[in-house]
């Protein structure tokens, strides 16, 4: 096989991994992006001369919304919430992708909460009446978009889910229901909005599909806007209420994109597994006319085996960078590169494979050896070359990859030159380059045989066979004289096997 050849085989086996990679490396990204929307919306209330009691229901509104888009970023979904900051009558503060909406209610105690959530339209304007308010009530209720005064009594956030915080929760519960029990026997028309305020409580945004966003309790949402005052959230801060990428992404999630890039790869090793095959059958085509059935077994075999590895390096890739990128697997390793990754996972997984082959006895263990110095040299150069062009290439992954075909061409090329060097020092010298080359000394039979040496045979078993007779005349054969000289046999050294020198 030539360095070309050798070359696109080495970037067949890491083009679909680099690719997988990058694609984990962008998943994690999306999550830290969504983080660090987080984080600069709670440090835009810096300055402001709200209490924390005051503002700590603002700080829960973009808490949840960016908690719930934090989790659907590393859940994969579409389903998105928004903070409206509307202040027209009974809006939601929350609106979402999925067609539901959130109203937001964070007071000292449970009870409060509830009763927030649970206020009618009469107490509304009872409240409008004691802070000045003109209107009577029929132009109160024709302004908020009411016909008549039907509704008095219905929840002024009927049809939103009631999100208070989450150490409230049950005691909201138990006070709701209380309300409930009394008004049934009391003031049956009242009872309904208490019920609907129970069926519709909740701690946290939920989207019915699995994503949801963090609860937050009333301490750590006060705590939040004294921070966020001062415009000081930090990354480190958010972690300790359980907000960093190593936190959300899930070790189901992690699976579920390492499958999705897996497949990616998978589609990329099969179009460069089987790009050579095809021309190959074309070219065939083209000069005999025919085309050949086996030609066409090899290209299924190519698709096959290049998708099948290519599947299993793409996800090992990618479920590494995730989990490095993201944290899972210590600081240290969050800063890097898909594509160190990707040069990595290739060398180990053709070491473990050719380490197979090692002990089915299909290999020796100086050919193994050598593999892996071979491809090391050549993943350096790949990995170099793929740096060097994308610097040049704005486009993302497309100009590693450009560079990294370049590098292992040029790669292959400078180890067989780097080889064919080495094998002729070791030749001259003796050198074992630490074992990876084998110095055989035994002398050929030959010139054993030449040298007088009886050469012991193995008996053979030879069947005999029928020889007919035949007449020879008798040949005159002059004789012949012959001078004793001296004979003198130069022994060569060179390359008898693969890294294995010997007498030739």
């Amino acid at each position: 096989m030539g360095a070309f050849e050798e070359g696109y085989a080495f970037f067949e086996k890491q083009a679909g991994v680099q690719y997988a990679g990058y694609e984990g490396g962008v998943y994690v990204d999306q999550v830290d992006a969504e983080i660090a929307k987080l984080i600069h919306d709670l440090n835009a209330f810096e300055g402001f001369k709200t209490t924390p009691d005051a503002l700590k229901g603002d700080i829960a509104e973009f808490w949840h919304a960016n908690t719930f888009n934090i989790n659907a970023t590393a859940r994969d979904t579409a389903n998105r919430a928004f903070v409206d900051r509307s202040h027209d009558f009974a809006s939601a503060d929350i609106s979402s992708s999925f067609e539901k909406l959130f109203g937001l209610k964070y007071y000292k105690t449970g009870a409060d909460s509830a009763k927030q959530q649970a206020k009618s339209v009469f107490e509304r304007f009872n409240e409008y009446k004691s802070a000045g308010g003109k209107d009577p009530l029929n132009v109160f209720l024709e302004k908020r978009g009411f016909t008549d005064d039907s509704v008095l009594h219905d929840p002024i956030y009927c049809g939103q889910v009631r999100v208070i915080p989450a150490d409230q929760l049950k005691e909201a519960c138990a006070w709701l229901r209380q309300k409930i029990a009394t008004e049934s026997t009391i003031r049956p028309e009242q009872m309904e909005r208490y019920q609907d305020t129970l069926r519709m409580l909740s701690d946290r945004l939920r989207d019915g599909q699995g994503t949801e966003s963090i609860p937050l309790t009333e301490a750590d949402a006060k705590a939040l806007a004294v921070l966020a005052k001062e415009g000081d959230i930090s990354a480190e801060k958010l972690k300790l209420l359980g907000v960093s990428a190593d936190e959300v992404i899930h070790f189901e999630y992690l699976a579920k994109q390492a499958f999705k890039s897996g497949l990616t790869a998978a589609t990329i090793s099969v179009v460069l597994n089987v790009a050579p095959e095809i021309y190959k059958a074309i070219d065939h085509l083209i000069k005999s006319g025919e085309l050949d059935e086996k030609q066409f077994q090899r290209i299924g075999f190519a698709a096959l085996q290049g998708g099948s590895e290519g599947f299993v390096r793409g996800n090992v890739s990618a479920a590494i960078t995730i989990a490095c990128k993201s944290g899972m697997l210590g600081e240290a390793l969050k800063g890097i590169s898909p594509s160190i990754v990707g040069m990595a996972t290739v060398l180990a997984m053709d070491t473990m494979k050719n380490a197979f082959k090692v002990a089915a006895g299909k290999m020796t263990r100086s050919d193994l050896a050598q593999e892996m110095v071979k491809e090391l040299m050549i993943s350096s150069a790949a990995l170099a070359g793929g740096t060097v062009v994308q610097s040049f290439i704005g486009t993302p992954v497309v100009g590693f990859m450009i560079g990294s075909f370049i590098g292992s061409a040029i790669g292959s090329f400078a180890y067989n030159c780097g080889y064919s060097a080495v094998m002729s020092f070791c030749i001259d010298t003796g050198f074992t380059m630490f074992g990876l080359v084998k110095q055989d000394y035994t002398l050929p039979e030959d010139v054993l045989e030449y040298i007088g040496i009886d050469v012991f045979q193995y008996e053979k078993f030879l069947p005999k066979q029928f020889q007919k007779e035949t007449f020879e005349p008798l040949n005159f054969n002059q004789r012949k004289f012959e001078a004793d000289t001296l004979g003198i046999h130069i022994l060569r050294r060179g390359v008898i096997g693969v890294s294995e020198i010997g007498y030739v």
